[in-house]
Order: C-alpha cells, then structure tokens, then sequence
C-alpha cells in the first residue's frame, strides 16, 4: 500500500523542507520494522520548486493471517477465504495509519527543531492515495475530508474491471487531496480517517485507543459534522469506548465555544480527590494471581525460583500466611537489588527470619530446595533455551518436588495486541521461544504426566476471546508420594558453585548440590535489555526473569 504528500516552494523557502518537517531525509531511502510488514520511505522527486515524500507499506500476508483478528482480511468481517484473497497488501487501511503513526511520528505531533515556524504554518499539500477502501463511497470520502480545510478532495472510484465497465465500481476510490494545512493537522487527518473509511482495524481495540482518538482529532474533530461516525468506526463499534469518547469530545466542544479550557467545564470532580480508576500493570496482575494459586494451596514455604529483583518475595513477605519465603537467582546483581529492594539489612529480626535468598543456576539440582509447599517460575521457562529446558523440569519437578508448582509465561498469541510490537519479534530481546496456550497446555502436560502430577490452567491479564490472554499461568499439584529427590528420568553427576551479594544470601557449595550434565549450565550474562511491548523485564542468565511493575 501506497500513499504520497507533495509541497511546492520557492528558492527562498524551498519544498525540500518537507524532509525537515517529516524527519526524513529527502537523499536517502530509510526502512522500518512495522507489526505486520516493513515500510519505506522514499521522495520520488525533491527539488526547491517541489517535494514529494512516498510512504510504502509491505505487507508480509503470512504475519497478517498468524496475528490477525481471525476475521479474515486481518480483522475486516469478512469470509473464511479472505485469508488467502485478499486486499491487505495493496488497499490503505489501519496498517498504513499504524505505519504513518510510527513512521512520522515527530512530525504528527507537529514537532520540528530546525524549522518550528514550518511546522507550525500551513503548507500547499498534496496527499494521493492510489487504493482507498471507501465504505460508503466517495460520498462519505467527501463529507470526511471536505469540512477539513482541504479545497480540492478528489475521491475517483476504480472500476471493478476497466475491460467491463458494465460491472461497475469497486468499493476503492482513488484519493487526492489539496489545501493549504499544517503537516501535522494532515496527517492526523489520514491517521484517524484511514481505519474510519476502511471501516476495520487490524488489532484489538483496546481503552486506550479513545485516548489515540481524542490526541489525534485535537481542534477538529470535536466539531465535526461526522464526529459520530468516526468515532464508531474508529473504535470498532465498541460502545462503551464510543460512548466515553463522544462525552469526551462533547465537552471539548462546549469548552470552545464558551471560550474555555475543559478543565473549567469539566469541574464537578474535586482536584485533590483522585477518584479514576487507573488500568493495573500486568505484572501487578500475574503477581496477584500466583499470590492467589500459593493460598488456594495452602502453601506456606514457598520457593521463588527466579527471583529477579525480588517483587514477588516482596509481595509474599506482606502476607503473614507465608512463614518462610526463599528466593533463588543466578545473578548476583539481581540478588543485590532484591537485597536494598527488601531492605534486609535494617529488616527485622523475626521479619529476616522468614526470607532467605540464594544464588543458584535453576539448570542444577539442590537438594536444599526439597520439601517446600510450593515453588514459582514466574516468567522463566522462556529465557532457556528449549535443549536446556529438561534439566529444569528435572531440578523443579524431579528432584525438589514442591506439594504445588506455579509457572507462567507469555502467550505468543496476544503479541498481535501490542500494536508497536514488530511482526515475528518476541517480547523481550533475551526470549528464546514463546508458546501459543496449546504449546504451553501440551508441554505442561507432559510435565505432570511425566513426574506425578496434575495441572490446571488459567488466564493472566484480559482474557481476549480470539487470542487469549497476554500471560498464561499453569499450577501443578503433586499428586504422587514419591520422595523430593527421585531421580525420574535424569540422572546427574558433579558440582555447581555460586556466591552471594550480601550477609543474608547463602551459597552453593560442593557438597550440596548434585549436577545434572556439564553442558546443561546456562552460561548468558545479566544484561537487562529493552522490552518493545508496552512493559518493562528484568532478565537473568539461567532463564530467570521478573517483569517489573509498570
């Protein structure tokens, strides 16, 4: 899919300013990363006189049918056969509006520090999109764009088959717009009117997309004679969101017309009383959830294996029910922060009492680990590589042996929902797999089958009906009297050392723990790197990792 925007200048105030404006320079050919494909862009023509900047989206179509609604065209209602016939790839639609959001990100929020005057004055623009699905015709096209400020908008439909005119026109019109706008005002234009004519989006529409709306439609679209047709479409006709935007943008309009900051208007709610209801973090989510599987359990030692930076201990530490807690990590400088988070220093004596944290890589077996009510994996199977996965299973579910086991791990099949999150990309750069529920549901299967257990499964976060929620949690309850310690199906030999950070940490030693295989160790390094979801991680060498609290 395709679309241009072209200026005109003069020597003294040259067209080429379009580069500064969109941060794109006009002598180079640039490339972005997008979540259902790769964008370019490019200036077909760049001279004082004129200045044309093209945005091309490549849609890869195997990423839209694995992350799409389900809906065939990547969330439009239509049939089953539409996975594999469809116009995605060619006609603009969400994906280009996610695409230019991204793309021109600076230059949507009208910023440019090299020519602030250029951007914040309007501009003799040109806007051409060559395939513009139009649910409602060139009419609607027209009634959209016209109260916009735009002097010329051309919607031409595109015959079905220009060899049969007789079949008529397609549902596509080729779009031109003309006028005198500041670029950002254009743009956001195109971004919220893309989805609107298209009338489907390729991701779910969650609350935060009123939030997009309103940011986008500022100083235009409160006053619009369309506003609510726009605001159904563009929230997927999710009414609540449509009904909570439209009051929003009601009182904008009152604002304006009396003058006013919508704060003045919007004055029955005392500023010193916080009364919104703020969204919880995932992490704070999965936390109250394994909080909620240990007491469900009637679990009261409990082994955080993976501890990170010690949230979950944290937590456990609050409730009186959990006599003793201990925490285990392969980094000493998680161990560190875990140790000033929990102030073990100045804690005291009958609180120190009940917490312990231990340096240990979770690839070898510890025969301290045994005979604890419940151990967690929170957020860990998916740092191992999949070859170093048994010896995991073997150390937690063979030879520690807690009455209870909690694991979660994400569900690859949300990723479609983090909107900025690239196609095929994981959420964390030190992720080595993430499992669709019936991955997660047959490896834990297996596991149970495999070491005496039984499992039951449940969701973390919004439970989205089509993809499931954004972290999947299994809890497995041993239901065999075999001792901590059997040996299952692994046996090991050797040694694994480890040193602590501080007076409270104890130490692996020889004599202590049994090594499953020398070339089981996992050997990466701490280094914490950036999270592209919406959400920051925390990650050890051994597979270890704690999201941290949003």
């Amino acid at each position: 899919m395709f679309l241009t925007i072209s200026t005109t200048g003069n020597p003294e105030r040259p067209a080429t300013d379009l580069g500064f404006l969109l941060h794109k320079h006009p002598e180079r050919a640039q490339t972005f990363s997008t979540s259902h494909g790769t964008a370019h862009v490019l200036y077909p023509e760049a001279s004082a006189e004129r200045c044309t900047a093209a945005l091309l989206l490549e849609v890869d179509p195997v990423a839209l049918v694995r992350r799409g609604k389900g809906k065939g065209r990547g969330g439009a209602p239509d049939s089953a056969l539409a996975q594999y016939v469809n116009d995605r790839p060619y006609a603009a639609s969400s994906l280009l509006a996610v695409a230019l959001a991204k793309v021109f990100k600076t230059a949507l929020h009208g910023e440019c520090k090299a020519m602030p005057e250029r951007a914040a004055a309007p501009l003799p623009l040109r806007v051409e999109v060559p395939a513009l699905p139009a649910r409602g015709g060139a009419e609607l096209v027209r009634a959209l764009f016209g109260p916009l400020g735009w002097t010329t908008v051309d919607a031409e439909p595109v015959p079905l088959d220009r060899e049969f005119p007789a079949w008529g026109d397609s549902r596509y019109v080729r779009l031109v717009l003309e006028g005198e706008l500041r670029l950002a005002d254009a743009l956001n234009h195109l971004y919220v009117l893309l989805p609107v004519l298209d009338d489907a989006k390729h991701y779910w529409v969650a609350p935060d997309e009123v939030d997009k709306l309103l940011r986008a439609g500022d100083g235009w679209l409160a006053g619009h004679p369309e506003r609510k047709l726009i605001t159904a479409r563009y929230l997927s006709r999710r009414w609540g969101l449509a009904r909570e935007a439209t009051e929003r943008l009601e009182l904008v309009r009152l604002a304006e017309a009396e003058g006013l900051d919508v704060e003045d208007v919007d004055n029955a709610v005392d500023e010193t009383t916080d009364t919104e209801e703020r969204p919880v973090p995932l992490a704070e989510q999965r936390r109250e959830a394994i909080l909620g599987a240990l007491t469900a359990a009637g679990a009261s030692r409990v082994l955080d294996l993976g501890c990170g930076q010690g949230q979950l201990v944290q937590a456990l530490l609050k409730d009186p029910r959990f006599t003793e807690i201990v925490g285990v990590d392969v980094s000493a400088r998680a161990l560190g922060i875990a140790a000033r988070r929990l102030r073990l220093d100045r804690m005291g004596e009958r609180q120190a009492a009940r917490v312990k944290l231990t340096q240990g890589s979770l690839a070898y077996t510890d025969k301290r680990l045994a005979g604890y009510d419940a151990a967690v994996l929170s957020e860990v199977i998916e740092h191992l590589d999949l070859p170093r996965l048994p010896a995991l299973e073997f150390a937690v579910f063979g030879s520690a042996r807690p009455g209870t086991v909690v694991v979660t791990t994400p569900n690859v099949e949300y990723n479609v929902r983090w909107e900025t999150l690239p196609a095929g990309h994981v959420r964390h750069g030190d992720h080595r797999f993430e499992w669709t529920r019936k991955e997660f549901r047959d490896w834990a299967a297996g596991i149970a089958g495999q070491y005496g257990y039984e499992v039951a499964f449940a969701p973390v976060g919004p439970d989205d009906p089509e993809v499931g929620p954004p972290t999947q949690m299994a809890v497995f309850r041993r239901t065999d009297s075999r001792d901590a310690g059997h040996s299952g199906s692994g046996t090991g030999t050797g040694t694994g050392t480890g040193t602590g950070t501080d007076h409270r940490t104890d130490h692996l030693t020889p004599d202590t723990t049994d090594h499953l295989t020398p070339d089981t160790t996992d050997h990466r390094t701490d280094h914490p790197t950036h999270d592209t979801a919406d959400h920051a991680t925390d990650h050890r060498s051994d597979g270890s990792s704690k999201e941290a609290a949003a």
